[in-house]
């Protein structure tokens, strides 16, 4: 994927969150000896949750933070909203710090900026379908008719036309994460925050709901903060990932650079698993018009002519038929490089040695 937006509008600066002792001396140990999670809890008994963690997100932007258990990101995820407070650092939310906000600020931040998608669904039993979309519209105080209104668009949207008046008992668990996911849609907020939304559920049920929300996030572009343990899923929907480990980033890149190019041996035996076919794109692997014809003369006229952001797959695809190179162009429709037969070939190689 590729985000359309540039600019931060979430900045996360040297968020640093310890729980337990939080001492001058056991402060000192960890943030400037850089002591492991398990010495600072030996030494100090303290639990390093994430340390001095910085990266920004774009407006519209899919931002995926993916570590295993124990990583850090879900404790990360709940700063921004500030479920928790840091002790150490600051978050912007569009220029404004978060952590200046006094109480009543607090709550109408929440209310109006960020919605946020649980692992757990989270719905209320007692409520129906609507009414628990319509929740945050309530404790808003919108008035009834306006909520049911805004309430069942969005279960158009989510693809739940005519399950209104049902309860979380009688749908099967895609259709509570898509209830999940239209409840923190319906106050139209600026920001998402999704914790593991589709782990829950079954492989099949997950792929389809990974679809429908890269779908909606095209049409609905909200700055989105993604947490998953599982490096396909980060890949598929994110614009750019950061990986965790410790409490700590480890890279933040897009999915191609971190599959290309992974900072160390900790990532890049996650990436080993990813096929490189889905994530590669034709710009990082073309060469100059020049250097080709250079090599092999002019370009052929009806050579096959190709985006630079088209992956590895679908040239792969669009070249079986011909034997002349492919043209890459970029998103003015001019000719930026050229990738041949051979260029396709090492690529693949180069792919299945890593």
């Amino acid at each position: 994927m590729s985000s359309e937006n540039s600019g931060s509008f979430i900045e996360i600066q040297n968020i640093t969150k310890i729980f337990g002792n939080t001492s001058a001396e056991a402060m000192e140990a960890i943030t400037k000896k850089n002591i492991s999670k398990q010495d600072a809890l030996e030494k100090y008994n303290s639990v390093i949750g994430v340390s001095d963690v910085s990266f920004d997100v774009n407006p519209g932007e899919i931002f995926c933070v993916m570590g295993l258990s124990g990583s850090g990101k879900s404790t990360l995820i709940r700063h921004i909203n500030r479920l928790l407070e840091p002790t150490l650092g600051k978050i912007l939310i569009d220029g404004q710090d978060v952590m200046a906000l006094d109480k009543n600020q607090l709550q109408e931040f929440r209310n109006k900026k960020i919605g946020m998608v649980f692992q757990s669904f989270a719905l209320m039993p007692h409520r129906s379908v609507i009414d628990n979309i319509a929740m945050p519209l309530e404790i808003r105080g919108i008035n009834k008719n306006k909520r049911y209104a805004k309430a069942n668009e969005i279960l158009n949207t989510v693809e739940l036309t005519g399950w209104g008046n049902k309860y979380a008992h009688e749908l099967s668990g895609g259709m509570q994460q898509r209830v999940g996911l239209a409840r923190a849609l319906a106050a139209d907020p600026e920001i998402l925050l999704m914790d593991e939304p589709f782990s829950a559920l079954d492989p099949l049920i997950r792929r389809q709901l990974q679809i429908e929300f890269i779908k909606l996030s095209k049409k609905l572009k909200k700055t989105t903060v993604f947490i998953t343990h599982d490096l396909d899923e980060a890949v598929k929907v994110g614009h750019r990932i950061a990986i965790m480990r410790d409490g700590k980033v480890i890279q933040v890149g897009t999915p191609e650079e971190i599959v290309m190019n992974p900072e160390d041996d900790y990532v890049a035996d996650f990436v080993k698993g990813i096929s490189r076919l889905e994530v590669v794109k034709a710009n990082s692997i073309m060469k100059p018009i020049d250097e080709y014809t250079k090599s092999y003369g002019d370009i052929p006229k009806d050579a096959i002519r190709m985006n630079e952001n088209d992956v590895l797959s679908s040239l792969i695809e669009n070249s079986v038929a011909s034997d002349k190179p492919i043209v890459i162009t970029n998103s003015a429709s001019h000719d930026v490089g050229v990738i041949s037969h051979k260029d396709l070939l090492v690529s693949i190689v180069e792919g299945q040695d890593e």
